[in-house]
């Protein structure tokens, strides 16, 4: 225990730091921290790097490095020891940002913090900025009462998926060892609803081609038996969705349900954009749909353009595909069974060719350790709801790799990043109050976890 072993108000502690937060996360946002070269300077993900190393020293994580993974990214590394036999928790997040696409579409610079209707708008805002800064928000709050170890990990690739620190864990496995493991990295289902996320969909893409013809030919000469070669692949497209819209692919399982925290219908339309009148995909609940079953998207097709397009029948056209695998079942299963699929039904004994690329095993969290027990008590606390439980679409290879290394570590993915922020997409923004819940939230869990209990009657 600390000399000063009497219960820290984190609730105030964190208030009081708030307009700091807010310059912090400015300071941030203002790097262009893209891991891509071809896109950004190498420079700005060196600088968010070393602005994420000095803030954590600051927060009270005496050894912080910086380690560069096998990707070029630098990881920023750091730990602080446990007191008195009380356990380790690592804290994890990204520095690392989606580039911001068409600057058209921002109604504001992306990497200049702007405050509009009380929401806090740029890249990186919620995914995954934010989300450091809940983490040093927390920290400092505790300050020298903190009895639990901390080891902290911030990556700066984890929008590019090369997969930096997942190489690194495996090859030193030692600067990761924690008893409960907090991925920052989601969020709740709404703003004001402390959620975490149990479940994470894998991934297993393929690229297919479909060729029918030895070049192109004339559409008006030859058009009707000449085997189009786009016409054969919109067809074969079209078996891996039935009429109501669910993913069917043969030999894959399309009936999971989901006994979590539901997703109201309309409140999916309005977090998704989608246009009036126009019907979701599917024919079970939303939040089956979206963290339950697979999931078949068309991520890009190459064909013809509408412009410049002759008349002229296509001989080889393809398409990129992206299958999300919920967790139960195995990805290269699922691409086996894509890929047998699209072999079997393409039209008219056209020539199908699949290229494979990588696959990414789905996640499930244990939630019946001492870890998420606290950690439910805390957020209940912060926000004065219970907590839920909710799946995520998406997948975050590093939890797998994590639990290969520590299979007795509770692991937990939270986060400041609810469904209003819109991560990726222009406008991405964060919700101030819930930057500060959750930080407060963690900052309650970090003292039930270390049995100073937080007696905090204003909490």
């Amino acid at each position: 225990m600390p000399a000063d072993s009497r219960p820290v108000d984190v609730r105030s502690a964190i208030a009081s730091q708030m307009p700091r937060a807010k310059s912090e996360l400015a300071e941030l946002v203002r790097f262009a921290s893209v891991h891509d070269p071809r896109q950004f300077p190498v420079e700005e993900c060196t600088g968010a790097a070393q602005w994420v190393q000095r803030a954590f020293v600051d927060a009270g994580i005496p050894d912080v490095q910086l380690i560069e993974t096998v990707d070029g990214s630098l990881a920023v590394v750091g730990s602080r020891p446990a007191r008195a036999g009380a356990p380790t928790v690592l804290l994890h997040s990204h520095y690392d940002v989606q580039p911001p696409g068409d600057r058209t579409l921002w109604n504001s610079e992306p990497f200049e913090l702007t405050e509009r209707d009380g929401r806090w708008y740029g890249r990186g805002s919620a995914d995954c900025k934010g989300n450091v800064i809940m983490h040093l928000l927390a920290l400092r709050a505790l300050g020298e009462s903190l009895d639990v170890g901390v080891r902290i990990i911030c990556e700066g690739s984890e929008e590019m998926g090369t997969g930096g620190l997942e190489a690194l864990v495996e090859q030193r496995p030692e600067l990761f060892v924690a008893d409960m493991v907090v991925i920052g990295d989601t969020g709740n289902t709404k703003v004001g609803s402390p959620t975490v996320t149990t479940t994470l969909r894998g991934i297993a893409n393929v690229v297919v081609h479909v060729e029918t013809l030895a070049g192109e030919v004339h559409s008006g000469m030859y058009g009707g038996p000449a085997p189009d070669a786009l016409a054969a692949l919109v067809q074969v497209l079209s078996t891996l969705r039935n009429e109501q819209g669910d993913t069917v692919v043969d030999g894959l399982d399309g009936t999971q349900t989901w006994d979590g925290v539901q997703y109201d219908a309309e409140q999916f339309r309005a977090d998704a954009g989608v246009l009036d009148g126009v019907g979701l995909a599917g024919s079970g609940s939303v939040a089956e749909a979206v963290w339950a079953r697979p999931a078949l998207t068309i991520l890009g097709i190459d064909c013809p353009p509408v412009v410049g397009s002759a008349a002229a029948i296509s001989p080889r056209a393809s398409a990129r595909l992206n299958l999300r695998v919920p967790p139960g079942t195995d990805p290269q299963r699922a691409q086996d069974a894509l890929v047998a699929h699209l072999e079997a039904r393409t039209p008219w004994n056209a020539r199908p060719t699949v290229e494979r690329e990588a696959i990414g095993s789905p996640f499930r969290a244990g939630t019946d350790g001492p870890g998420y027990a606290a950690l439910s008590e805390a957020l209940e606390e912060a926000f004065g709801h219970p907590m839920g439980t909710a799946g995520q679409g998406g997948s975050i290879p590093l939890c797998n790799a994590l639990a290969q290394v520590l299979p007795d570590a509770e692991i937990v993915l939270m986060g400041v990043e609810e469904p209003r922020c819109r991560i990726h997409a222009p406008n991405e923004s964060v919700d101030p109050s819930e930057i500060e819940k959750m930080a407060v939230a963690e900052a309650l869990f970090l003292q039930r976890l270390a049995g100073s209990g937080s007696e905090d009657s204003d909490s």
